[in-house]
């Protein structure tokens, strides 16, 4: 079992930048699928991007281009780096993880068993 606590969110213009960060704690040393979610007020919580274990990313088609995933020292960071900001990308943003035991569930956001508290991310026009 492990730990997520992001921080690094904030208030941008539209065409900013930020870097969501994911301490990783617990059982970390352990393999386990991450992912960063999104919810935004009054809509259902969305994947915007996942990493197996293998090190390969999966972005939603809204953030293509825009946003990096990638992990760090042994898998303890794990960071999301956001540019060309949009007001649409103004949500509440989730660090999770799942066991790697399904590839395709990984993928696709799916049954993610552990969660942060979450960091605010607001794009104003």
């Amino acid at each position: 079992q492990v730990q997520l606590v992001e921080s690094g969110g904030g208030s941008v213009q539209a065409g900013g930048s930020l870097r969501l960060s994911c301490v990783v704690s617990g059982d970390s040393d352990s393999n386990y699928c991450m992912g960063w979610f999104r919810q935004a007020p009054g809509m259902r919580r969305e994947r915007v991007a996942t990493l197996d274990p293998a090190g390969v990313v999966y972005y939603v088609d809204a953030v293509k281009g825009r946003f990096t995933m990638s992990q760090e020292q042994g898998k303890k960071l794990l960071y999301l780096q956001m540019n060309s900001l949009k007001p649409e990308d103004t949500a509440m943003y989730y660090c999770a993880a799942r066991s790697p035991s399904n590839s395709y569930a990984c993928a696709q956001g799916i049954a993610y068993q552990t969660w942060g508290q979450g960091t605010q991310v607001t794009v104003s026009s």
